[in-house]
C-alpha cells in the first residue's frame, strides 16, 4: 500500500478496499517508527490528521470525492496552515502557529486530502542539504550518513521513505529537483506564477515556486491539478485557465526533440552521474525521440547571478523578523535597537545571516549598480538563452545535480561547494521556466536524477515525457532497502 500510486490509492478508497483513516494511520505508524532517525517531520497532529481522514471517508461515502480525497499529503513547513506550527526551519519562528492557510494548503483541503504533518527544511529555504534547519538535519533514507538535499529535504526524505503518499515542496534555485535527484523520486518545479505563493513564507520572491514531490510523474500531475490555479491574493499569480495536467500522459514520444546543453556535460559533473543521464537519454531514443546538441552559453553565470539576486530579496523579505510583531524576541535588551540586534543575531542561523549580509551589501548605495543591476541584466541573458534553445528542441535534458548525495557535514563549512550543488537547476528559476527531476538510475548505490526542462507553461508535455520514460523503466519504483 505504501508503494501504491495516488491513482491506485484513490481507486482503493473509492472501492472501499481501505479507508482514509486506515491509510492515514498506516503512514502515522511508519512516521512513529522511522522519523526519530530520519527527522523528516517537525510537526505532527495525529488527532487532526485522523479527523480529516474521517471527513474524507464521509465525503467518499457520499459520492463527493475528488481524485485526492482521503490521500495523506506531507506539507513543507514553509506553508502556513491554520492552527499548525509553521517554523520555516528557524528558531525565529519556532513557536509561531499560523492563523490562516496558504493557498496551497487550502487547495488540498478543498480536494479532501489529509494533512499528515509539516516537514523539516533548511532555515528559510536557504540550503542544499537540509543541514541549516534549527530542528536538526534530515537523513537520506538511502544512506543515513548522507544528506537528502535541500531545502525541501524533509519532504524529500518523507517521500523516499514512504512516510507519506506525496509531499509539497518549494523551489527557489533547485530545492525540489536537487533533493528529488538525491533521494530518488519525481519532483516538479512549475512555471513561475502557476502556483500561488500566498501564505508561503518568502525567501526570494521573484524565484520561489511551490511544486509537487511524489513517486511518479503521474502522481505529480494529479497534485498539480490541485495546486495550480489563479489566486488574486498573490500579485505574481498568473490568471490562466485551469488545465488538466494528466491529459497528455499517454501520448507517444515519436518525433520529440530533446536538447542536450553541452555546458551540462562539462567540468563539475561526476562521471558516473553523467553516464546514468546519458543512459536515460538513450532510452528516450528507443522511445522515438530525436537528440540535438544545444548551447546555454550563460549558464556558468547563473550561480553568481543567483547569489546576488536571491540574497538581495532575502534581505528585504527577512527584515520583518525584528521581534516586534511575531516570532522570536530576545528575552533581555536595553532599548529598541538592542532588541532588534539581539533578536536577529539569536533568531537567525549562520547561513541566513550570511545571505542577509550579502543581500544588504549588494543593495546598498554605491554597490546597487555594480552588483544588483548587473545581475538583473545577466538574468535576462540567461532567460534569452533558453528562448533560443527552445527554437531547436521541445524539452531540454541533463543532470539535476552534479553528484549523488554527499556525506552529512562534508560541505557545511564550505558555502561555495554547497552553492555549486545547484549548478544545473538555478538557471531554470532565473528564467522562470518549469523543470523536473525523475529517477534515472544509481551510482554506487545512490539515486541519480534526470532533469527535464520545458518551455513556459509546458508542464503537461514535461509530465508526458517523464511518464513515458517511467512506463519503460522501473527506477521510480525503487525504494531504500530495509524500509519496506
Amino acid at each position: 500500500m505504501i508503494n501504491s500510486s495516488l491513482q491506485t490509492l484513490s481507486q482503493m478508497l473509492a472501492d472501499k478496499q481501505i479507508s482514509s483513516v486506515e491509510l492515514t494511520q498506516t503512514f502515522l505508524d511508519r512516521i512513529d517508527a522511522l522519523n526519530p532517525e530520519i527527522n523528516a517531520y517537525v510537526a505532527l497532529d495525529k488527532e487532526r490528521s485522523i479527523a480529516q481522514a474521517k471527513a474524507a471517508d464521509a465525503r467518499i461515502a457520499a459520492g463527493q470525492a475528488a481524485p485526492l480525497t482521503g490521500i495523506p499529503i506531507a506539507q513543507k513547513d514553509i506553508f502556513c496552515a491554520k492552527g499548525w506550527p509553521t517554523t520555516c526551519g528557524s528558531k525565529m519562528l519556532a513557536h509561531f502557529v499560523a492563523p490562516y492557510d496558504a493557498h496551497v494548503i487550502s487547495q488540498f483541503d478543498a480536494a479532501g486530502a489529509v494533512n499528515l504533518g509539516k516537514t523539516n527544511m533548511d532555515e528559510f529555504a536557504m540550503g542544499s542539504s537540509n543541514e541549516t534547519s534549527y530542528f536538526g538535519g534530515v537523513k537520506n533514507p538511502w544512506d543515513f550518513t548522507r544528506v537528502p538535499g535541500g531545502s525541501s529535504g524533509g519532504s524529500a526524505a518523507a517521500v523516499a521513505a514512504r512516510l507519506c503518499a506525496a509531499a509539497t515542496g518549494t523551489d527557489t534555485g533547485g530545492s525540489i529537483r536537487q533533493p528529488a535527484s538525491l533521494c530518488g523520486f519525481t519532483g516538479l518545479k512549475p512555471t513561475y506564477g502557476v502556483v500561488s505563493r500566498y501564505g508561503m513564507i518568502a525567501f526570494a520572491s521573484s524565484l520561489d515556486q511551490a511544486g509537487p514531490m511524489a513517486k511518479s510523474a503521474e502522481d505529480c500531475a494529479l497534485m498539480m491539478n490541485v495546486m495550480a490555479g489563479f489566486d488574486e491574493r498573490d500579485s505574481t499569480s498568473l490568471n490562466r485557465k485551469k488545465e488538466d495536467y494528466t491529459r497528455d500522459l499517454n501520448k507517444p514520444l515519436q518525433g520529440l526533440k530533446i536538447g542536450l546543453p553541452k555546458e551540462y556535460f562539462a567540468e563539475g559533473l561526476d562521471i558516473n552521474v553523467g553516464k546514468v543521464v546519458m543512459d536515460a537519454v538513450a532510452e528516450y531514443k528507443k522511445l522515438g525521440a530525436e537528440i540535438v546538441e544545444i548551447s546555454l552559453p550563460n549558464n556558468g553565470l547563473s550561480i553568481p547571478v543567483y547569489y546576488v539576486l536571491a540574497p538581495a530579496e532575502a534581505s528585504s523579505n527577512l527584515s520583518r523578523y525584528d521581534g516586534v510583531r511575531y516570532g522570536y524576541r530576545t528575552p533581555e535588551y536595553t532599548d529598541l535597537m538592542d532588541m532588534y540586534c539581539k533578536t536577529r543575531a539569536e533568531g537567525f542561523g549562520a547561513e541566513v545571516k550570511r545571505r542577509i549580509l550579502v543581500g544588504t551589501y549588494v543593495l546598498s548605495a554605491g554597490y546597487y549598480d555594480a552588483y544588483y543591476l548587473k545581475a538583473q541584466k545577466i538574468r535576462r541573458l540567461i532567460a534569452q538563452d533558453f528562448v533560443e534553445a527552445f527554437k531547436q528542441c521541445d524539452v531540454i535534458m541533463g543532470p539535476a545535480a552534479p553528484s549523488t548525495a554527499f556525506k552529512s557535514g562534508e560541505k557545511v563549512d564550505d558555502p561555495v561547494a554547497m552553492y555549486l550543488e545547484d549548478l544545473y537547476t538555478i538557471a531554470v528559476n532565473l528564467a522562470g521556466l518549469p523543470g523536473m527531476s525523475v529517477p534515472a538510475g544509481f551510482s554506487n548505490g545512490l539515486p541519480v536524477g534526470l532533469q527535464i526542462i520545458g518551455n513556459y507553461f509546458d508542464e503537461a508535455r514535461m509530465l508526458n515525457v517523464a511518464h513515458q520514460y517511467q512506463q519503460a523503466t522501473d527506477w521510480h519504483l525503487k525504494m531504500p532497502e530495509g524500509l519496506a
